[in-house]
């Protein structure tokens, strides 16, 4: 068929059902035209049919309203409804007027795409139509001001999430923003900020992710962002030249200029947050996500966190807190100086994007190097600062927590005031439990010395001890253990507390907490400590005893009890009470069988070096026992510290040996001939203390 044929369109509109609006106070219209191409005879060409929904919004409704008057204005103005449904159109105008108002949180959920107002000056004095649709299309086709307001007016229909669908199926609107924004988004910021917002409102529900998709328009909002930021660079290049120029001689040019900057500022960042949000919309597929990588995301991102706009900040800390839960977006924003530009940020007055700053610093601090940026450029007094802020602390704790994994930093930690702030936040906690990531920070700083010292300052320890023994915290007490294994001043103050530890030691108690009261106990080395009193008045040597049993408890425990006779076994007299009651063949039994653990073995080994010092304990180790051969065989372990301490004892072993020789005495008495050997300790053997193989960081 010859277009030229055609010589007449026949259009004929069939009225159809009623409805009211789901969400809003409105008739839904739904009607079919029939559009049919007659030829120069009258015959029918070419026919078409498509069903539309007009609607009709009720503004003035309310509880005082005329219901009947109303439905006969609107039978009037509506040539769509026909006067015979007059008293449907009342029945439905009553059922909105009683209707229920939808939850908050579905009222919220439909109008998503309004609550964003990226921009202002944008609005128009003319009400928009979705009925007009192809007016505002043919704008398009005209002048940089007939499409600014055309594309003006088909977003104000956009915003209303009621028109989507509508928009959806008019292919001709959609094409004609998308071929718009392609080829003049270069010549007016106003004209790319509109279209884009337009997507915007379809990017805003998933549905339409595919639509946008299609017609490109993240990959131009990509291009966009880019071009907007090296025009930042100008910009600045520029500003800068000039105010060097006009700074001294010409003040009111300057001022002018400087204005100048402000306003393209302006526009660009609307224009920037406005593409920003569609695109991080879009970035739910992680496909799509990994196509903005691949086009440099993370790097432009980055480079807008100069800015001062506090409501763009926002958006890209969010877009960038999204990414970095990815390795690859995460490695990226390590090369650029990303830390650097946040630590600006911590803190500041504007409360959300404070939130979503430290949100991001958190997801960053899980890796080494950048936790090593963050020390650096000095966000550790600023995140301790906020510890003191309710709607912050839990944030600022867990990155605060993260940097004192580092042994190198834990140090850093006395010179602020975060010591304090966390023993007043330990004992506001009364009887409750104490939130993992405060007793987890508490246990790793009270690793470090100095830190150790200014918990114990004042009360600290006696209330921490207090706290501990009422509630049996295994973490609170593994806080305590730390403190305990610093020498001096601290130490010392356990004194006051090895009997109650003691007491905890039973076998009906938690393992958990035992292992950290057997652990704090061992911790004591302390000459004046008399440990042969508290092993009788606890009756500790059968629970040692019992436990030294492969398969008797944890091997946390056991080990925590062949620790524990290590320290004790210092004091002569102590060792003589554990060597009388059969301790030492338990210990060679439980080297057998954790012979393949090197803490297991390197404590164990750890226990002969201290009791070979004694004769009653050494006469025991080298006659009725296999100990010697053990240790002559693990002077070739692989482990350092077992050789270490093994060649120790073997030395100590054979100095004893050769002194009995060389010290050997005959003498006559009337009950014959007799010997002694009588060897002294040797000086030239300080006791050993085997470095622990095991992390003592929650």
């Amino acid at each position: 068929m010859q277009s030229e044929d055609a010589r007449y369109l026949k259009r004929k509109v069939k009225g159809g059902s009623l409805d009211v609006h789901p969400t809003e106070k409105a008739l839904v219209v739904q009607y079919e035209v029939e559009a049919t191409i007659l030829g120069e005879t009258g015959d029918e060409m070419l026919g078409d049919r498509k069903k539309c929904q007009k609607i009709i919004r009720l503004k003035s409704l309310n509880t005082n309203t005329d219901v009947a008057a109303l439905a006969r204005k609107v039978v009037e103005e509506c040539k769509l409804i026909h006067p015979s449904k007059l008293s449907e159109v009342e029945q439905l105008l009553f059922y909105l007027q009683n209707r229920k108002k939808a939850s908050g949180k579905a009222e919220k959920r439909v109008v998503k795409p309004r609550d964003l107002t990226p921009f202002e000056g944008m609005e128009i004095d003319e009400e928009a139509n979705i009925n007009k649709v192809e007016e505002y299309v043919e704008l398009l086709y005209e002048g940089m001001e007939e499409k600014v307001k055309g594309a003006t007016l088909i977003l104000h229909l956009a915003r209303n999430p009621v028109n989507l669908e509508e928009l959806l199926e008019n292919e001709t609107a959609l094409g004609a923003l998308a071929r718009v924004l392609r080829e003049d988004w270069k010549q007016s910021v106003e004209l790319a900020t509109t279209i884009i917002y337009v997507f915007f409102c379809f990017s805003s529900f998933s549905q339409f992710h595919g639509l946008v998709t299609h017609y490109k328009i993240g990959a131009l909002c990509m291009n966009v962002m880019e071009h907007e930021l090296k025009r930042y660079d100008l910009w600045q290049d520029e500003l800068q030249k000039k105010t060097r120029t006009y700074i001294l001689h010409f003040r009111k040019e300057h001022e002018k200029a400087f204005k100048k900057y402000q306003g393209l500022l302006v526009k660009q960042e609307q224009l920037l947050r406005v593409a920003l949000y569609l695109l991080l919309n879009l970035a739910e597929d992680t496909r799509t996500e990994l196509k903005m990588r691949n086009k440099n995301i993370v790097h432009m991102l980055v480079k807008t966190l100069d800015r001062e706009n506090e409501e763009l900040l926002v958006l890209v800390v969010s877009f960038l807190k999204k990414l970095s839960i990815f390795l690859e977006n995460k490695n990226d924003m390590a090369e650029v100086d990303t830390v650097e530009r946040l630590s600006r940020l911590v803190p500041c007055e504007h409360e959300d994007l404070l939130n979503i700053t430290l949100r991001l610093l958190l997801n960053l601090s899980f890796d080494t190097g950048l936790r090593i940026k963050m020390v650096q450029v000095g966000l550790l007094p600023k995140l301790t600062s906020l510890l003191g802020d309710e709607n912050h602390k839990q944030m600022a704790m867990c990155i605060l927590y993260h940097i004192s994994v580092d042994d190198r930093f834990k140090s850093m930690f006395a010179y602020t005031d975060c010591i304090p702030q966390l023993m007043k936040m330990l004992f506001e906690h009364g009887e409750e439990r104490i939130d993992a990531e405060l007793i987890s920070f508490c246990i790793n700083l009270a690793a470090n010395k100095k830190n150790a010292q200014l918990i114990c300052e004042g009360n600290g320890l006696k209330m921490l001890m207090k706290r501990a023994l009422k509630l049996k915290d295994p973490l609170l007490m593994k806080m305590i253990r730390n403190i305990s294994q610093h020498d001096g001043p601290p130490k010392h103050l356990f004194i006051d507390y090895v009997g109650d530890l003691a007491a905890q030691i039973t076998p009906d108690e938690n393992e958990e907490y035992v292992i950290e009261c057997l652990g704090t106990l061992a911790n004591l080395t302390i000459a004046d400590l008399d440990w042969e009193l508290v092993l009788k008045e606890y009756n500790l040597v059968p629970y040692f005893k019992d436990r030294l049993k492969p398969g008797s408890a944890e091997d946390d425990l056991i080990l925590e009890v062949v620790i524990m006779i290590g320290t004790v076994s210092m004091d002569d007299s102590c060792a003589a009470m554990l060597a009388k009651s059969g301790i030492i063949p338990a210990i060679i039994e439980l080297l057998n069988a954790q012979q393949e653990d090197d803490e297991f073995v390197c404590q164990i080994v750890y226990v002969f070096y201290q009791m070979v010092f004694h004769q009653a304990t050494r006469e025991v180790i080298i006659k009725e026992t296999q100990a010697p051969a053990y240790l002559i065989d693990l002077m070739h372990d692989k482990n350092a510290e077992i050789r270490k301490v093994c060649d120790n004892t073997l030395d100590i072993i054979a100095v004893r040996v050769s002194s009995c020789v060389t010290s050997l005495s005959l003498s006559v008495t009337p009950g014959g001939v007799s010997s002694s050997c009588n060897p002294s300790l040797s000086e030239g053997y300080p006791p050993v203390t085997p470095v622990s193989l095991r992390g003592i960081l929650l």
